[in-house]
């Protein structure tokens, strides 16, 4: 199979609308975009400004509207229960991922459709570290992320500090279980890397957790 042939597939809006249809009738094109400006949906943008849902988005716009119809929930507490499960999720595909290589590079065209990115700021992103050739899954994700924050203003120069942040903090991590990843013993690196998981995913809550406890002073 080719790597374009195993690409994931993304859909208009029109195309979620009609595959929704069924289970969901009173769906419209009108009230996804409305769930979008609401900031539950995200998906991606061709620079022509169209919309390009993902599968993971179709399944995000199931549960919302699912939490809707079934359980009667307003949208604050949906979104507060999405924010919650996308943030485990990605933790979990982040740590099961160490250890492995990517099935297949993007190439730069791809990270810009998949992310919703112009050029421009796909070459800043490139040039703050933020993003790195060859490009991956992760480097879509964190370009999206990217791109959500630059709604509020913040230039993808302010985001270097993550990357900071991140070096340190993976720096840490290295001392700790590099000289059981550099064993010949392959049980012992196995260990190694069950150890790297645990780590990550510990430093990962604790950096969350850091930051909700500053922003809520921040919010009085």
């Amino acid at each position: 199979m080719s790597a374009t042939a195993a690409r994931p597939r993304l859909l208009t809006i029109g195309s979620v609308c009609r595959r929704l249809k069924a289970d969901f009738p009173d769906v419209s094109i009108s009230k996804i975009r409305y769930l979008e400006d609401q900031g539950l949906l995200t998906p991606k943008r061709t620079q022509g400004g169209y919309r390009l849902f993902s599968e993971e988005d179709v399944a995000r716009l199931e549960t919302i509207l699912r939490l809707q119809r079934d359980e009667f929930l307003p949208l604050r507490v949906i979104r507060k229960e999405l924010e919650a499960g996308a943030v485990k999720a990605r933790r979990r595909r982040a740590t099961a991922a160490l250890g492995e290589h990517d099935d297949e590079a993007l190439d730069f065209d791809d990270l810009c459709e998949r992310a919703g990115l112009d050029p421009a700021r796909a070459r800043e992103l490139e040039q703050f570290g933020l993003v790195e050739q060859p490009y991956s899954e992760a480097d879509v994700e964190i370009a999206a992320l990217c791109e959500r924050l630059a709604r509020f203003g913040i230039a993808p120069r302010h985001l270097r500090a993550f990357r900071t942040a991140a070096d340190r903090e993976a720096g840490l991590l290295e001392a700790l279980v590099m000289p059981a990843l550099r064993s010949r013993n392959p049980e012992r690196r196995r260990e190694g890397l069950d150890d790297l998981r645990a780590l990550t995913d510990a430093a990962q809550e604790l950096s969350q957790l850091l930051l909700a406890r500053t922003v809520k002073r921040l919010a009085g």
